[in-house]
């Protein structure tokens, strides 16, 4: 039975990961743990369903919420692009430390890495990490070749000089790249290896998208304009960590396209732990930029992009648009709200989760304890859509909207 507030009883959501290898149904896991935790404090239901129908690229599941005396229906879909992931980080080691030099040198000396510390240092501080990392473990390495090779040529000094002093060596270069081979086993726990690449795939183009990349995109951006011609009350993009840059991108096609009709649906879209910056303050990331000043003008949709000064690898409270240089006059979008989490994670649960950054990034998608206006649940399954639950919302008063960026070129 519908209340009769109710707004929203059929939802459509694409939720678009960040870069990550792994397969999309740690997202339907993630959702269905942590959604059953948020109820139980909440006081509402969530159930999840198995999904009708299958497709080479989708992945996803239904939803059944009720909340507030409203009954909502809901459809999930993961807009997969892991399998570009894993193949960018099929690299082998030497060629991940050509990488790292590369990717250096294009922050460095595009000057992207000064203007980006001058906003958050935590998400600098993440890329920083496996340059300095993945370095350390090369000079480990190499010391330990070092030290094989004498300790070698110290034991077989009954050998020629010529042959044991070239027995040692090779043994030395082997151990070497033991020591390398074993960090790399590590990486699970380590993630300077996973770092690197995310970088490393932002950087490859200077802040361009790759074509395979462009292309699963335009696949996206149709995905999307398919469900607004299906009878949904709302329909909802939401883009995680580096996916809220995509997102920016697919729905601004989306809207330039004109595929956004009058009676279409309700048009949501929900950036979370955002990295725009990392992109957009690149020299060649002048399509990106484009949308971005495009999309924040939009009435076609409502868009609210929720960081956390307590996410040390997004840019907490930075409005991507404004930060990047391109804010328009009629500027709209997004509404900068923080999901604070020192307030609402309780004293106990914040101690158990600060030092933890990489669960951190994800708390945007998990129970809170002590919730305040942001509910990834109630967005995603409750009975009102994106624009009214935050319509007439002040944004957080410490955002960040001074132009930082020193490339705000354009493309046409």
């Amino acid at each position: 039975m519908a209340s009769e507030g109710q707004e929203v009883r059929r939802r459509r959501v694409f939720y678009i990961p960040g870069y990550d290898p792994i397969h999309p149904r740690r997202y339907r896991e993630l959702y269905r743990k942590e959604s059953a935790a948020q109820a139980a404090i909440s006081g509402y239901d969530v159930a999840l369903l198995a999904r009708n129908g299958t497709g080479a690229k989708r992945f996803g599941w239904r939803v059944q919420g009720r909340m507030d005396g409203c009954e909502v229906a809901a459809e999930v879909e993961v807009l997969v692009w892991s399998d570009i992931v894993r193949a960018s980080m099929a690299q082998g080691s030497l060629a991940t430390y050509g990488q790292l030099v590369r990717t250096a040198w294009i922050y460095i000396g595009s000057g992207a890495l000064w203007r980006l510390m001058r906003l958050r240092k935590g998400p600098v501080i993440a890329a920083l990490y496996p340059v300095a990392f993945l370095l350390l473990q090369a000079l480990l390495a190499a010391l330990a070749g070092w030290a094989g090779y004498h300790v070698l040529v110290n034991l077989l000094d009954f050998l020629p000089a010529w042959s044991g002093a070239a027995f040692a060596a090779v043994a030395g270069v082997g151990l070497a790249c033991g020591v390398i081979a074993w960090f790399r086993r590590q990486d699970g726990k380590l993630f300077a290896y996973y770092l690197l690449h995310d970088f490393a795939y932002s950087a490859l183009y200077e802040g361009a998208n790759s074509p395979e990349l462009r292309a699963r995109m335009a696949e996206f951006t149709d995905e999307i304009a398919d469900a607004l011609k299906q009878g949904f009350d709302e329909v909802l993009v939401v883009g995680h960590s580096s996916g809220a840059h995509l997102g920016v991108s697919i729905l601004a096609d989306l809207i330039r396209q004109g595929r956004v009709h009058a009676n279409a649906p309700k048009l949501g879209f929900l950036s979370l732990g955002q990295v725009v910056p990392m992109v957009s303050f690149l020299p060649r990331a002048d399509q990106l930029r484009a949308d971005l000043h495009y999309l924040s003008a939009r009435e076609e949709l409502t868009w609210l992009d929720v960081t956390a000064p307590g996410d040390g690898c997004a840019f907490a409270l930075c409005d991507p648009v404004a930060v990047s240089g391109v804010a328009p006059e009629a500027k709209r979008w997004p509404l900068v709200l923080s999901a604070a989490f020192t307030q609402t994670l309780s004293p106990a649960r914040w101690k158990e989760l600060r030092w933890r950054f990489f669960r951190l990034h994800f708390q945007y998608l998990c129970a809170f304890d002590r919730p305040g206006d942001y509910d990834y649940f109630r967005i995603t399954a409750g009975p009102l859509s994106l624009a009214t639950r935050f319509a007439g919302r002040a944004p957080s008063k410490s955002r960040l909207e001074k132009a930082v960026s020193k490339y705000t070129s354009m493309a046409a």
